[in-house]
């Protein structure tokens, strides 16, 4: 059997890590939820609220902006974006969704940093709320945890190549 070296990020917050939240401010009940939740992760993950800072902002649009303006001021370890988009009416949801989501990808691709995307995008506020607390768990919470596991293995990665 040939024995390969494999790689995989922990639940572990490393000595002189830190890490950001981004929260969108619409939808406001559903978002404060997914930040309790995000921030019991990265309580459970051993970051104290010394390491976790949180910004606001008004909608899910601007969410990866800011999170780009804040990270050049903060210099996170990584990075949960959170929000809820509940469908309405209208085609508004789906360019709300579509640009969010592209802009969240841009952040990863860009900052190098981990970037976790934590916005829920739902047809209804049953839905939203079954994935911020409910019987789907919550989302917030596993966007903390996914940051801090992507953090662990660059942190791992960074050392392996020697930076």
């Amino acid at each position: 059997m040939v024995m390969i070296e494999e790689y995989e990020g922990k639940i572990e917050v490393g000595v002189g890590q830190s890490f950001l939240l981004v929260a969108s401010r619409f939808n406001d009940l559903i978002v404060k939820r997914l930040v309790e939740g995000a921030v019991a992760g990265f309580r459970d993950a051993g970051a104290g609220s010394d390491l976790v800072s949180l910004v606001w902002v008004p909608g899910a649009l601007e969410l990866a902006q800011a999170a780009a303006r804040s990270a050049t001021a903060l210099a996170p370890s990584g990075i949960a974006v959170l929000g809820a988009v509940i469908r309405g009416e209208t085609s508004h949801f789906d360019v709300v969704v579509r640009e969010s989501a592209a802009g969240i990808s841009w952040l990863q691709r860009t900052t190098g940093i981990p970037v976790a995307n934590g916005v829920l995008t739902v047809d209804s506020m049953d839905q939203a709320l079954d994935r911020a607390g409910g019987k789907a768990g919550n989302k917030g919470y596993d966007a903390a945890i996914s940051v801090v596991k992507l953090a662990s293995l660059y942190r791992d990665l960074d050392r392996k190549d020697g930076a």
